[in-house]
């Protein structure tokens, strides 16, 4: 049974990693702007060299790791195309009339959604806070001070790179984006929370003990 465990875990962690490196390749060919590419695309390389380090002696859920590889796509299709200019997404402004192309939103929602999850699976597991309630409010000004880093650091790069900044920020003209950012990440977390809440309780229960 154990051999069997283990060659699923294998198969998955196998399946996993080639999901990472076959959208990784493809993001980086013919790429629209490659300092932009390398700005857009660090966050998911370092979450992937972290996970490769930490995946025997903290293994994750399913639910985190699966989570976490969607939100490496999305960082990896904005840096391939920059977040402004996501063909899919022009197609949606488009057709519904939007003023600018939204796939940043999409990209602030999951940097509160997965890292909500990411969050309150190392609080529960570690036992760092007992309550329910204060989870998930820990879990939630969690997300929000990881946007406003976020927004801080993009505010950094426009500082010091004006040629990468502007594909970097991905404003289009809106003088609300970093607020709409952070609200939009807010709501990524509290739908995690609400949505995904039991169901990654019961995926942490059947996690080893630590």
């Amino acid at each position: 049974m154990s051999a069997q465990h283990d060659t699923v875990i294998s198969i998955w962690a196998g399946l996993w990693v080639a999901g990472f490196v076959i959208v990784l390749s493809w993001s980086v060919i013919g790429a629209a702007d490659y300092p932009t590419w390398v700005l857009e695309a660090l966050p998911a390389i370092i979450g992937f060299i972290i996970l490769a380090f930490s995946r025997q002696q903290f293994p994750l859920t399913t639910l985190c790791y699966v989570l976490i590889l969607l939100h490496c796509w999305v960082l990896l299709v904005g840096a391939h195309y920059t977040y402004a200019e996501v063909p899919l997404f022009d197609t949606v402004r488009d057709l519904f009339g939007q003023s600018r192309n939204n796939f940043d939103k999409l990209g602030h929602f999951m940097q509160g959604f997965v890292p909500a999850i990411i969050c309150r699976e190392i609080v529960i597991r570690f036992d760092i806070i007992s309550s329910r309630f204060f989870i998930h409010f820990f879990t939630v000004c969690f997300c929000l001070a990881l946007s406003a880093f976020y927004e801080m650091l993009e505010w950094w790069v426009a500082l010091l790179s004006e040629e990468a900044a502007e594909a970097f920020l991905g404003t289009q003209g809106y003088v609300w984006d970093t607020q709409s950012d952070m609200a939009w990440a807010l709501f990524g977390a509290l739908t995690a929370i609400l949505l995904l809440g039991g169901y990654h309780d019961a995926q942490i229960k059947r996690m080893p003990s630590r």
